[in-house]
């Protein structure tokens, strides 16, 4: 089964593993095994997902105004 998440270019395929409690791996191994690119790719789509589920949309940036007396 894959899974594309929306307006994103990565694709995501599901897997799943049986293993024994023994020789299960912990998730920080994994992720030391990738590249840092993977890493930050991975982690920037997280911090999407969480800004679409928190706020309802994508951050912007704020705008900021300041009123001078003159």
């Amino acid at each position: 089964m894959t899974k594309c998440i929306e307006n994103s270019p990565t694709v995501i395929s599901m897997v799943a593993k049986k293993v024994s409690l023994h020789e299960q791996q912990s998730d920080a191994d994994y992720w030391r095994t990738q590249s840092y690119q993977a890493r930050l790719a991975a982690l920037e789509q997280i911090r999407q997902e969480f800004h679409r589920w928190k706020y309802g949309a994508e951050p912007r940036i704020q705008r900021v105004y300041a009123i001078i007396k003159r």
